[in-house]
C-alpha cells in the first residue's frame, strides 16, 4: 500500500470488507445465473441477474460509488494514487468494478465528460452515468484498418449546418450488449486542411436510439460472448446529431483521448494486479489440496519456484504502476508517458503469465467454467491489444528514451 490519506485508507478498508462479505460469497452463483439468463447470440434479450442490481444499490448506499472520480461531490475525491489500491481490490472479482460503478468503459467516459463536457452534456449524459441509471460505450476501433494507428480511422464526422453527420463501422465496442446502454461516444475523422493530423478527429455523443445506428452483432472473445456486457460491431449510416454533441469542439478528439486514457490505464493495470493476486491464491490452494505421487502438487515439477516467480512479478508490476500513478498525480499525464506505457505492457503480461501458471496447477478444471481463471486469461490477453497493443507502447517508450539522449525519431530508409 502506498502512503495515502486516512480518507483513502477508509475507502480501501470498506471496499475490501464489502467484497469479502457481499461479493465473493455469491460470485460463483452469480455467473452461473448469468449464463442461464444469457445463453447465446440473442444479445437483445441479455439481462443482469437481480443480485447485480441489489449489490449496486447496497454499494451506492454505503458511499462506495464513483470512487475513481477525483471530485469531492460527484466522486470520492481520491487521487489516482489513492484510488489505485482500491482498483486492485476490485480486480480480484469479475463483477466488483460494476458493482461500485467504477467499471470500464463507463469510468473513462465519465471522467472524459467531467473534464471536457459542457454543462448541457453533463446534464444529459454524465449525471445519469454517475447515478448508475445508464451505461455507455466508446466506439473507436474499426475492422477495415490497423487501429493501432488511430489516424487510419475511416469513420467520418462531417459538420453540416447545425448537425454533424456520422458514417462508419466500429467494432470491439465494449459494453454494447448491456441492457442499460443509453449512448455511445463515437470518434471519427473531421477533415480540416488547416489543422495537423492530430487535430482532425472529433468525439461525438450519440444516443443509441438515433436513426442510422445499427448494432449488427456481438463478437466472441475466445468463444465467449461476455454477456450481458458484450463487445459489439455497430454501423453508423448517415447518423445526424446536433453539433452541440461534439465533446470539446471539432478536431479535439486526440487531445481529449490522452486525458481519458492516462488514469484509465492505471485503473486497468491495478485491476490486472488484483486478478493476478487472486489467481496466485487459487493456484496455491489448489496445489496444496491435491496430491500426486505422494506429495502435494505444489511440491512437484518446479511449482514452488513458479509460485515464487509469480510473487516477484506481481510485486514488481504493482510498484511500477503505483509509481506511474504518483508521477501522474504530481506532474501530470505528459510527464508520466513512459511509465504509463510501461505498465500497459507489464501488468496484462504478468496477469497472463500468472493465470497460465494457475491453470496448469488446476489441470482440466483450470480451463473450465468452474473457476475464474479463463475469464481472467481473456481479460489479460485482450488488454494486450486494447488501448494500444504492446508494440505501440514499447515503441513509445523507446522514442522517449532516445529523446532523453538528444536523438530524434529514427528516419525510415528511402
Amino acid at each position: 500500500m502506498p502512503d495515502i490519506s486516512a480518507r483513502g485508507q477508509d475507502f480501501y478498508n470498506r471496499v475490501k470488507e464489502f467484497i469479502q462479505t457481499q461479493i465473493e460469497p455469491i460470485e460463483d452463483e452469480f455467473w452461473q445465473r448469468c449464463h442461464k439468463l444469457n445463453p447465446g447470440v440473442d444479445w437483445q434479450s441479455w439481462q443482469w441477474p437481480e443480485q447485480y442490481h441489489t449489490l449496486r444499490k447496497q454499494a451506492k448506499a454505503a458511499g462506495l460509488w464513483n470512487m475513481f472520480l477525483p471530485d469531492d461531490i460527484l466522486g470520492a475525491g481520491l487521487s489516482v494514487t489513492e484510488y489505485a489500491p482500491i482498483a486492485e481490490l476490485t480486480g480480484r472479482s469479475l463483477i466488483a468494478p460494476n458493482i461500485f460503478n467504477c467499471n470500464a468503459p463507463d469510468s473513462g467516459n465519465m471522467e472524459l465528460l467531467w473534464r471536457y463536457g459542457n454543462e448541457a452534456q453533463k446534464r444529459r449524459f454524465l449525471m445519469p452515468l454517475l447515478e448508475g441509471e445508464t451505461r455507455s460505450v466508446f466506439c473507436m476501433t474499426e475492422p477495415a484498418v490497423a487501429s493501432s494507428d488511430a489516424t487510419n480511422m475511416q469513420a467520418t464526422a462531417i459538420i453540416d449546418g447545425d448537425d454533424i453527420v456520422l458514417n462508419g463501422r466500429k467494432w470491439w465496442s465494449s459494453g454494447l450488449g448491456d441492457p442499460d446502454v443509453d449512448f455511445v461516444i463515437f470518434m471519427a475523422h473531421t477533415p480540416d486542411d488547416s489543422k495537423d493530423r492530430h487535430h482532425q478527429h472529433s468525439m461525438v455523443l450519440v444516443p443509441l436510439d438515433t436513426a442510422g445506428v445499427k448494432i449488427e452483432r456481438m463478437l466472441q472473445v475466445f468463444g465467449d460472448y461476455d454477456a450481458p456486457h458484450g463487445h459489439g460491431e455497430v454501423v453508423f449510416d448517415n447518423v445526424r446529431v446536433p453539433v452541440s454533441n461534439i465533446i470539446g469542439g471539432p478536431g479535439m478528439g486526440f487531445e481529449i483521448a490522452q486525458g481519458r486514457l492516462g488514469p484509465g490505464r492505471i485503473h486497468h493495470c491495478m485491476r490486472c494486479i488484483g486478478a493476478a493476486e487472486k489467481s496466485l491464491e487459487l493456484a496455491i490452494h489448489r496445489g496444496m489440496s491435491r496430491t500426486s505421487f505422494g506429495k502435494p502438487i505444489l511440491q512437484l515439477g518446479g511449482n514452488m519456484e513458479r509460485i515464487a516467480e509469480a510473487r516477484v512479478s506481481i510485486d514488481q508490476a504493482r510498484l511500477l504502476t503505483l509509481y506511474a500513478a504518483q508521477k501522474m498525480d504530481e506532474k501530470g499525464v505528459k510527464a508520466a508517458l513512459t511509465e504509463i506505457s510501461a505498465i500497459k505492457v507489464v501488468a496484462p503480461t504478468v496477469l497472463q503469465e500468472v493465470v497460465d501458471m494457475a491453470m496448469q496447477i488446476h489441470g482440466g478444471m483450470g480451463v473450465s467454467q468452474d473457476t475464474m481463471l479463463p475469464r481472467f486469461y481473456a481479460q489479460a490477453r485482450s488488454l494486450r491489444l486494447a488501448d494500444g497493443p504492446d508494440e505501440v507502447h514499447k515503441t513509445m517508450i523507446a522514442k522517449l528514451e532516445l529523446k532523453k539522449l538528444g536523438y530524434g525519431r529514427p528516419k525510415a530508409k528511402p
